[in-house]
């Protein structure tokens, strides 16, 4: 067994005398730590993501550092967040952000001081993971120490489809273990151990169970500055939010949609899902939830959207078709002066045609079911 051992010298005074005699301590000289290292297995199989993990003080960061270095992330705050990743094309820029779920246009608007603790966790390991080269290994310390536990695993999952996407290779140093079933990782290492296991099966991803309450037009407040377009709202709008584990992470509303179809027809005005929960596909599966109810009352639904996650995971489901207005859209410029393209993603929902094994998002339909009636504020 190797061993990566640190010595320092003390330096003695009258606090460091009052240790020696209070708790008897033998060296007075010097002190030391010793952390097993024992990471030959990793170089005989592929693997895209390791975790290191254990209390503080067990040696995370120093084993880490055996792997390369780990200096941080550095943002210009004269700049908005999307423009400190200059070496990408501002499309490559933006599927990055949204892969590391932070999708929120305004978000990439912003500049990196004024985001939230997970905001500037996610852009940090984006700019990270963005950066590294094909034959780099990617170290992250304090993996989601700093963040809600259930945007940890909204993170981590974020954070794992991309690196096996795009085949790279990352290691995690973290205290914490409930998000190992989040991360699926390759191989985990403890250094109390001192040695690597190997993952013999990928972990599944757990069940995340909603909850969706019909909620009353004010809660828009909690979510409008996260979505791309007007703040506004129309007030006839039905308003829904969904809660998990007690917390509201996203809103949903359904305005009808006149000159199309007959008086049931409807269409989705605005989907949210908060920053810190995006990465876990949420908003495709909220869409469906909520469409597949109101097709049950003879409702057609509609929605559009230039959001390019929602609508490319929308075109990949056989619960809608395309419609006109599923285009690129011809634009000016602020300048006038030249053409640009944007995405319009039109869909109608047509019912359930394929049962997706990959869903793992359940809702609390009895929720539903008794405050919509009510219209009960949430907030």
């Amino acid at each position: 067994m190797k061993y990566i051992e640190r010595k320092n010298k003390i330096v003695n005074d009258e606090y460091t005398a009052y240790v020696y005699e209070a708790f008897d301590i033998q060296n007075q000289e010097e002190t030391s730590v010793r952390i097993p290292i024992n990471f030959n297995e990793c170089r005989t199989f592929d693997w895209n993501i390791g975790v290191i993990y254990g209390g503080s003080g067990t040696g995370k960061t120093t084993l880490l550092k055996e792997f390369g270095d780990l200096s941080q992330a550095s943002f210009d705050d004269e700049k908005s967040l999307i423009s400190n990743f200059d070496w990408l094309s501002p499309e490559e820029a933006t599927f990055l952000l949204s892969a590391m779920g932070l999708a929120s246009v305004p978000t990439w608007l912003r500049p990196y001081a004024l985001l939230s603790n997970g905001e500037q966790y996610r852009a940090s390991l984006a700019y990270k993971v963005g950066r590294a080269s094909e034959n780099d290994v990617i170290l992250i310390d304090e993996f989601t120490s700093v963040v809600d536990r259930d945007v940890a695993k909204a993170m981590s999952n974020a954070l794992q489809k991309y690196i096996r996407r795009y085949n790279k290779r990352i290691i995690l140093a973290s205290c914490h273990f409930d998000i190992m079933d989040w991360l699926s990782p390759d191989w985990t290492y403890s250094p109390l151990k001192g040695r690597l296991e190997r993952a013999s099966l990928r972990r599944q991803r757990p069940t995340i169970e909603l909850q969706i309450f019909r909620c009353r037009y004010e809660t828009w407040n909690l979510f409008k500055q996260h979505h791309y377009l007007s703040e506004d709202l129309n007030a006839s709008a039905q308003c829904y939010v969904l809660l998990w584990n007690d917390k509201p992470i996203a809103f949903l509303a359904i305005l009808p949609f006149p000159g199309v179809g007959d008086a049931k027809t409807r269409r989705i005005s605005r989907v949210v899902v908060l920053p810190d929960f995006q990465g876990l596909g949420l908003g495709k599966q909220i869409v469906n939830y909520i469409s597949a109810l109101y097709y049950k009352e003879d409702h057609q639904m509609y929605i559009r959207t230039m959001n390019p996650a929602l609508g490319i995971a929308l075109e990949k489901d056989q619960n809608w078709i395309t419609t006109a207005g599923h285009k690129r859209v011809p634009l000016k410029d602020t300048s006038g002066r030249k053409i640009i393209e944007r995405a319009s993603y039109s869909f109608k929902y047509i019912g359930l045609k394929s049962n997706d094994s990959t869903d793992v998002i359940t809702f609390n339909a009895d929720a539903y079911k008794e405050v919509a009636q009510n219209q009960i504020s949430m907030f």
